[in-house]
């Protein structure tokens, strides 16, 4: 499988090419796809976080034990009653405070996320990437994603799309570069 490459770093002033290529990315993910996506952390391994077979390929391309939860990404505190259950107040005020950013809640999971998304466990890790392109591709997909860091178990985290396609060519259907990452480190988790 031959990966696309949309870069979205040097498109200024040209928004139907944005849109066509963040289009052209989050319909890959609903069809079952992987592709990297940027975030402020590091570049993560995207799937749609509802496709149980789709997110079983994240755990295969990164060698990642299948009993290691992935964190789905959403696009702020409104998407959290779609995924999480018995919501609590201070989530909200936390994802008010921190997100889009580097934080990651751990709530109960609603029935909808299946067991390969969180490993069978009655909570999901869910966070809101500070990064607009990868916003945007989530909300296109109209589905939040699962993903990890884009890395194989072991290898150090990807800061740019060009790590991530030399760990995962041929193993994803895509990568959107939206330049290097700004802290090269993962979230925090409360």
């Amino acid at each position: 499988m031959q990966t696309r490459y949309f870069d979205l770093r040097d498109t200024k002033g040209q928004q139907k090419e944005i849109e066509d290529k963040i289009g052209a990315a989050a319909k890959i993910l609903r069809d079952g796809g992987l592709v990297g996506i940027p975030t402020e952390t590091v570049y993560g391994l995207g799937a749609n976080a509802l496709d149980g077979a789709a997110v079983k390929r994240i755990f295969e391309a990164k060698g990642r034990p299948q009993d290691n939860p992935l964190i789905i990404h959403v696009t702020g505190p409104q998407w959290l009653p779609r995924y999480c259950a018995d919501v609590p107040p201070l989530a909200y005020v936390l994802a008010r405070k921190f997100w889009p950013g580097p934080l990651t809640m751990i709530l109960k999971r609603r029935p909808i996320i299946p067991d390969e998304t969180t490993a069978g466990l009655d909570t999901v890790a869910v966070r809101c990437p500070n990064h607009p392109v990868t916003l945007a591709v989530i909300e296109k997909a109209g589905v939040a994603l699962a993903a990890p860091s884009a890395n194989p178990a072991g290898q150090p985290s990807p800061k740019t799309a060009q790590e991530v396609l030399d760990y995962f060519d041929g193993h994803m259907e895509g990568i959107i570069d939206g330049g290097p990452c700004a802290l090269g480190v993962e979230s925090t988790i409360v």
